[in-house]
């Protein structure tokens, strides 16, 4: 079954200018007081998370194992005329394709999962090594400790349109008994009140528990480790019961 990382253009079709903003504010809140300039996502995919830090006079950088995504990215950055640089890599060997290094290094989109807990934790190494002393490491991830407490096998997203056409999208999520997950990812498209065209993607994922990032960090000397909703503007009582999160976590200056 394909990826939908092998669709960019079907990926970005829930992209529009009230979610730019939204990860624009998003930004604007997580590097308030951070003397963050340069800023290196590992799975920037087409850039719809983070691009929009190029607006808040950050320097971007980017890297995704997918070219398709990368393409896109490419795209969308030229029509917005920001200069970025990007790499085709796997995160977990991110190290060895930048020679600079940056005041943040992040990893959006719910990424990490992608493999399992024992790389994302050498991931998470290979985001250290390229952060300057005093930096920030940032992710934004699902939160696996709920969708494993509650087994909720549905994700329903509000129908949103290209053009007149409209396009609906539902997660379908089966568990597995070795742990793992597939998220369905089915979209139909519907003009005049009939469908025209079904797609059907498949995502797996190991599930990660926060403790086990935080602890990683804990390991690796970071201080000041902040967990807050993703994006920070969505109103939550507990971050236990948000569906996504981000870690942002500061780097020792003696590193």
């Amino acid at each position: 079954m394909a990826s939908i990382y092998d669709k960019a253009a079907i990926y970005d079709l829930i992209e529009n200018e009230d979610r730019y903003l939204i990860c624009q504010n998003h930004w604007k809140a997580v590097f308030d007081n951070r003397p963050i300039q340069t800023c290196l996502d590992v799975s920037i995919g087409t850039g719809s998370v983070t691009l929009p830090l190029s607006e808040l006079q950050v320097k971007l950088s980017g890297s995704d194992l997918s070219e398709s995504m990368l393409e896109n990215c490419r795209k969308k950055a030229a029509a917005k005329n920001i200069d970025i640089e990007l790499q085709c890599c796997d995160f977990r060997a991110v190290a060895s394709r930048f020679s600079q290094k940056f005041d943040c290094v992040a990893s959006t989109g719910n990424s990490l999962p992608y493999v399992t807990n024992e790389d994302v934790c050498k991931t998470l190494e290979q985001m250290d090594a390229l952060i300057n002393p005093g930096g920030y490491l940032y992710f934004d991830i699902r939160n696996w400790d709920k969708i494993l407490r509650e087994r909720n096998r549905f994700y329903l997203y509000n129908p949103f349109f290209d053009g007149d056409t409209r396009i609906n999208l539902i997660q379908v999520w089966d568990y597995h008994e070795d742990d793992t997950m597939t998220f369905n990812l089915l979209y139909t498209f519907e003009k005049d009140n009939r469908i025209f065209q079904k797609e059907k993607f498949e995502e797996h994922y190991i599930p990660v528990k926060k403790q086990i990032l935080l602890d990683k960090l804990a390991q690796m000397g970071y201080g000041d480790i902040e967990v807050m909703n993703f994006p920070v503007q969505q109103p939550y009582t507990d971050i236990d019961d948000v569906d996504w999160y981000c870690v942002i976590a500061k780097k020792s200056r003696r590193a």
